[in-house]
């Protein structure tokens, strides 16, 4: 291990070249973001696929559905989702957090883990922690084992992730300071999703990002062995350190695309259910109602009276309607009826 900062060169014409795409790419998403009618209808859906993908990562399975059924219904049936739901919770937190300090702190990384892992504890305080690839049960690294190590790390990490007088590059510092979390390992469970959840929260603080919609878990998902073979080598060789920058500055280029995409399909699909009502059911069209769906990828009688200040009454033939011409469909578990949005969760599908 190494306290920051590194005694390497980060700045090389190779990853400087790699940041300016990276950056390039993010600036691309921004501006799309800004064409959403509303930033709740993209960080809902966003931050679910970010959650559910960084938990497969640890091992913690769940579908959409079930997500879904969790998040409508608070249904103890589905434990992974709540862990996944767990993850999706931390992620606004750690933002607001972030938003409302100015700063992050080892205090605030806690919080972030008790949301993500409520029954595992705070900083380590016995030994015999690993890292392993938990595809091939390899140990890649071993990190500090004494409680008095791991707080000076975090200490270290602190101030580094909070001096902005170094005039590093946001995107490469996120980098650096992912690839230290991870080798610090804090906790007895849960550091990976709690160091994903950081990398939006450092974007956050450094105003990379106004909404936390930048999620790397699918690239490490894609590229799982290449990412433990750069932790591995980080570890053992600290001028190999360039080399899982580079990793991720690929992984924020590649991911800031794809959620660019994404975020398109949804503004044709908010158009395309935005003129299906207007056209079939032109009395009760409004923007708000449009957006009211697409909220969540499930809503109900509730949560629709709610958002659109109506009756109970009301809310029920508007979704009745919204079911007949084919932009919702209702099923019934339990005493409930929820209603899915069909675009949507196909688009999350994908």
């Amino acid at each position: 291990m190494y306290m920051l900062p590194l005694k390497i060169d980060i700045e090389s014409k190779e990853i400087l070249k790699s940041a300016i795409r990276a950056n390039s790419c993010l600036a691309e998403l921004r501006a799309t973001l800004n064409r959403l009618p509303n930033p709740r209808i993209i960080l809902n859906a966003i931050t679910l696929i970010e959650a559910k993908e960084s938990s497969e990562i640890e091992n913690i399975i769940t579908t959409y559905d079930d997500l879904y059924k969790e998040l409508t219904l608070k249904d103890t049936m589905y434990p992974n989702a709540k862990e996944v739901l767990n993850y999706r919770r931390s992620i606004i937190e750690g933002c607001r957090l972030v938003y409302s300090s100015g700063f992050i702190s080892t205090n605030i990384i806690t919080q972030i883990h008790h949301i993500i892992e409520p029954e595992r504890g705070s900083v380590r305080k016995t030994t015999g922690t690993v890292i392993m690839n938990s595809r091939t049960k390899e140990v890649i690294h071993t990190p500090p084992q004494t409680e008095m190590e791991i707080r000076d790390y975090l200490a270290n990490l602190e101030e580094y992730i909070n001096d902005h007088t170094d005039d590093i590059d946001p995107l490469i510092k996120m980098a650096v300071i992912h690839l230290q979390f991870e080798m610090i390992h804090p906790f007895y469970d849960g550091n990976g999703r709690v160091g994903r959840v950081l990398n939006l929260m450092y974007l956050f603080l450094t105003k990379k990002l106004e909404v936390p919609v930048l999620y790397l878990s699918r690239y490490i998902i894609n590229n799982k062995d290449q990412y433990y073979e750069l932790l591995k080598e980080a570890g053992e060789f600290p001028d190999t350190v360039t080399k899982f920058i580079l990793f991720i500055l690929d992984a924020v280029t590649t991911t800031s695309t794809e959620t660019m995409n994404f975020v398109e399909e949804i503004l044709v699909s908010f158009e395309e259910t935005s003129d299906l009502i207007k056209q079939h059911l032109p009395k009760i069209y409004s923007k708000e109602l449009v957006e009211a769906i697409y909220y969540e990828f499930y809503t109900k009688n509730e949560y629709f009276a709610n958002e659109l200040n109506i009756s109970r009454n009301t809310a029920t033939k508007y979704l009745k309607s919204l079911e007949e011409v084919g932009i919702l469909k209702s099923e019934k578990i339990g005493k409930e009826v929820i209603y899915k949005n069909l675009k949507l969760f196909k688009l999350a599908g994908k």
